[in-house]
């Protein structure tokens, strides 16, 4: 096998590299892309893991609220317990840090108890720079910085003796001495004793979490459950794992990443069939050369095991290309983006590049499985070849297979897979059922284009060049439907690709209208910005406005009236993100405040009404009609409230769960008046940029000066939609790249049967028809089979499409759309492929068209 590979195949290589190198680079593509993907994404999991450990250090338990802050005297009642060994107090909160350009740079502040560091939380520990004092964490006014908190705020990287800095976190800014640095990784990070950023930024007496070491020996389950039944434990308080932040950020993002990875395989399974069209036109071109090695003494079977030799080499070759081609752009991409593709998931991180051997395996053996699939046909074809025929020019008959049944069989499987639930939050059946739906359609062609064509067929009986192209269409089915498989796979995944972009894209449009009616937008920045996914502490937690300030915003000249938004943070589940609670005004209707799933239910006297986004009726079970007990517990309201769900409303901006409430029952229930966000509606006729000015000059009055982002309505929505587009703009490079390996397969396959039929031609010739005749038959044969590659792939790329919006998506993020087709954009797209495959159909005929196919007769004279 190996002579034969450096002789026979060889020269097959040499004399059409092109060509070869065109299935290697389709294989190349598809290995790089899926695995950039990968590398991106466990890079960027593994730096934001490693950041959580240096910065939450390794105890045996983490004390956390549910919601907010809780009061101090835990923490000596846990000290006191004979379980614990070491009990360290934390303070976290967002702030803003003010650089020497006038940047405001978000910046996590961590008040800590620097004698409980080195055990805990050693990279924590403020090391003092030189000539600093080194008990400056004891004393007020210091503060310490890791080096990207430096790097953001564009420090040198060693601190001077006389460096300070302006943070801010409430109405003051606090100047601060930098007094040292600290070894975390991660995000903009600065360190302070605890005792001072109570005074100074406060709330007093609160602490964020509670780090503890226990004894040796000690039952940690037991030690929970002893706390948690306690009649004096604070309600609201949970206990945590050390772990759960980083496997919480993991199971977010783990469907974004499963559905990124196999959005890139893509190319990779469109370059299956690039493979087979290259080696189809190789065994096509080679056939009386396979026929004589036979003769010759070389079996049907070694035939087959040459051809997959063969395509081994290109998928090695092809892999090996694209594992190198991955590692650079994945590195590319860490360099210039960081390790968030467009999710949101790891922002702020910038991750060094972490390789794997285990995925290079995977997605290296991926390619050359892909490879192997791709020359499994043409090998069979090659073992098929009757060699007396062959070697006189006959070429092999026709298979006319009947495999219907089959067909029908694996649509059949894919439309029960799809009802099927998600394993792990991951939608494995629905994928498999969109793999089952691709091959059964295709394995349905040949019946498909006898269904078509045995009709259309009688209306060209009386014009001679489209009866030529349509009765061969007809007659050669299985020959047919091979050359347009790969038309029909790239077709129907861009159809699909398509029709879920649209349907998301109007689907956000829809809930943007909704969510935001009024003209203009004014939100409280005080304290930074967090992650809607990953599910920490938001701005606007700790940011808000008075009600005297929301006031007078009501009374500014152009001001119609005014609306509110508060947002809080909620820790229902410490398995799980923290979840959003919106305290919004409601006072014209739900139905136009919140873009509600159905009907909104009424609520019983003496209950609450709360309004779940879809996640919360997935992972929490808040269905609608019921009582939401969680909700109870980690609000800790001085008297006992019963939460009634009344509807359920879709929520694109928090993926793991949002619940809505009218601002009036927040403030009734909490007695909490300040607001987060007040939405403007402008009078008839008052000028959009006047009102920007009178309330920033409301805000500069009230010492709120740069504290306030102001936004219209028109902006919020070209922003939202803008990065929508950018991040699905992928999907269109991959529907072009599947597209033109399609076309190419067309145009390998058409080749192949060209340089099949030379004699054919030379007949026809010396019937009388001319080249340019000769040509039109080509041509019309590859209209007539494009366009029925363009009908199942419309059709497929539908059925797809259903199983992406219906399943995939909801399966994946918790969420669910309306299914929006957009017919004239698939028409001129399925218009597009027929031009396209008409054209190449036309220049792969000219070669075997030429003169010389009537001296092809005359090797049968």
């Amino acid at each position: 096998m190996r002579a034969l590979l450096s002789t026979f195949s060889w020269q097959e290589l040499r004399h059409h590299p092109w060509r070869n190198a065109a299935a290697v680079l389709a294989v190349m593509l598809g290995v790089a892309l899926a695995f950039s993907v990968q590398l991106i994404n466990a890079s960027a999991l593994d730096e934001f893991s490693s950041a959580v450990r240096s910065v939450n250090g390794q105890p045996d338990l983490e004390v956390r609220a549910a919601q907010g802050s809780f009061d101090e005297a835990v923490f000596g009642r846990l000290a006191r317990r004979p379980e614990v060994a070491l009990a360290s107090p934390v303070l976290e909160f967002q702030a803003l840090a003010l650089g020497h350009d006038g940047r405001q740079v978000p910046l996590r502040v961590i008040g800590v108890d620097a004698l409980a560091l080195p055990t805990i939380a050693p990279a924590l520990m403020p090391q003092s720079a030189a000539g600093a004092d080194r008990f400056a964490l004891f004393a007020p006014g210091h503060v310490f910085l890791n080096a990207a908190a430096r790097q953001a705020l564009q420090l040198p990287p060693q601190p001077a003796t006389d460096e300070s800095l302006q943070l801010r976190s409430g109405a003051a800014w606090q100047r601060l001495a930098v007094s040292g640095h600290v070894t975390a990784g991660g995000a903009a990070l600065a360190v302070m004793d605890i005792a001072v950023a109570q005074e100074l930024f406060g709330p007093l007496g609160q602490l964020s979490r509670i780090d503890l070491r226990l004894a040796p020996g000690t039952d940690r389950a037991a030690f929970v459950a002893a706390l948690e039944k306690s009649p004096d434990w604070p309600a609201g308080l949970k206990f945590a794992e050390p772990g759960d932040a980083a496997e919480r950020v993991s199971n977010l993002s783990r469907a974004y990443r499963v559905n990124l990875t196999v959005l890139a395989l893509v190319a990779l399974f469109t370059g299956a069939f690039l493979v087979f069209s290259v080696l189809a036109l190789s065994v096509a071109k080679r056939a009386q050369q396979f026929a004589l090695l036979g003769v010759l003494g070389l079996t049907p079977r070694g035939r087959l095991r040459l051809v997959l030799a063969e395509s081994l080499v290109l998928g090695l070759i092809g892999s090996a290309a694209g594992l190198a081609l991955g590692t650079a752009l994945a590195a590319f991409a860490l360099r210039v983006l960081g390790g968030d593709l467009g999710g949101g998931y790891f922002e702020g991180v910038a991750p060094r590049l972490h390789w794997s051997s285990g995925a290079a395996l995977l997605y290296g053996g991926l390619g050359v499985v892909a490879a192997l699939v791709g020359g499994w046909w043409p090998a069979r074809a090659a073992q098929a070849l009757p060699e007396a025929q062959t070697l006189k020019g006959l070429g092999a008959a026709p298979a006319q297979g009947r495999h219907h049944w089959l067909a029908l069989g694996l649509i059949g499987a894919g439309a029960a897979l799809a009802n099927l639930p998600a394993i792990g939050g991951i939608p494995v059946a629905a994928y498999l059922s969109v793999a089952c739906l691709l091959v059964g359609g295709i394995t349905a062609l040949p019946w498909l284009i006898a269904l078509l064509y045995d009709r259309v067929a009688p209306l060209f009986a009386q014009r001679v060049l489209p009866m030529l192209a349509v009765e061969r269409a007809r007659r050669m089915r299985g020959t047919a439907a091979v050359a347009v498989s790969g038309v029909v796979a790239s077709l129907s995944l861009a159809v699909a690709l398509t029709v879920m972009v649209a349907s998301f894209r109007e689907s956000v449009t829809h809930w943007l209208d909704v969510v935001l009616p009024a003209d203009l937008y004014v939100r409280a920045t005080s304290g930074g910005r967090g992650s809607g996914n990953s599910g920490g502490t938001s701005s606007t937690d700790t940011a808000t406005f008075a009600p005297a300030f929301v006031q007078a915003l009501a009374q500014l000249p152009g001001v119609a009236r005014t609306g509110t938004l508060r947002t809080q943070s909620l820790q229902l589940d410490p398995a799980q993100p923290a979840v959003t609670l919106i305290a919004r005004s409601l006072e014209g209707g739900v139905v136009r405040g919140l873009p509600l799933v159905g009907e909104a239910l009424p609520v019983p006297p003496g209950q609450t009404g709360i309004y779940v986004s879809e996640p919360m009726v997935e992972l929490y079970g808040a269905k609608p009609g019921t009582a939401f007990s969680p909700l109870s517990d980690a609000m800790r309201t001085a008297t006992p409230q019963v939460f009634f769900v009344a509807g359920v409303w879709r929520d694109y901006a928090r993926q793991f769960g949002a619940i809505a409430m009218d601002a009036r029952d927040f403030e009734r229930i909490t007695g909490e008046h300040d607001v987060s966000d007040v939405a403007l509606w402008l009078a008839p006729g008052a000028s959009e940029t006047e009102v920007q000015a009178a309330v920033r000059a409301l805000a500069s009055r009230a010492s709120r000066e740069g504290a306030v982002e102001l936004a219209s309505v028109g902006q919020i929505r070209a922003t939202s939609l803008r990065i929508f587009d950018r991040s699905f703009a992928v999907t269109y490079w991959l529907q072009a790249v599947a597209i033109a390996i399609g076309l190419f397969g067309i145009a390998a396959s058409f080749s192949a049967q060209v340089l099949a039929r030379r004699k054919e031609f030379g007949l026809l010739a010396h019937l009388g028809f001319t080249r340019r005749q000769v040509l039109a038959v080509v041509a019309g044969e590859g209209a007539a089979w494009t366009a029925i590659g363009a009908v199942a792939g419309l059709l497929l790329g539908l059925a797809v499409s259903v199983v992406l919006v219906k399943v995939v998506n909801p399966q994946s993020f918790h969420w669910s759309m309306d299914l929006l087709v957009p017919w004239v954009r698939l028409l001129a797209l399925c218009a597009a492929v027929v031009a396209a495959g008409t054209f190449t159909a036309w220049m792969a005929g000219r070669a075997a068209a030429g003169r010389d196919v009537v001296l092809a007769v005359k090797e049968d004279w």
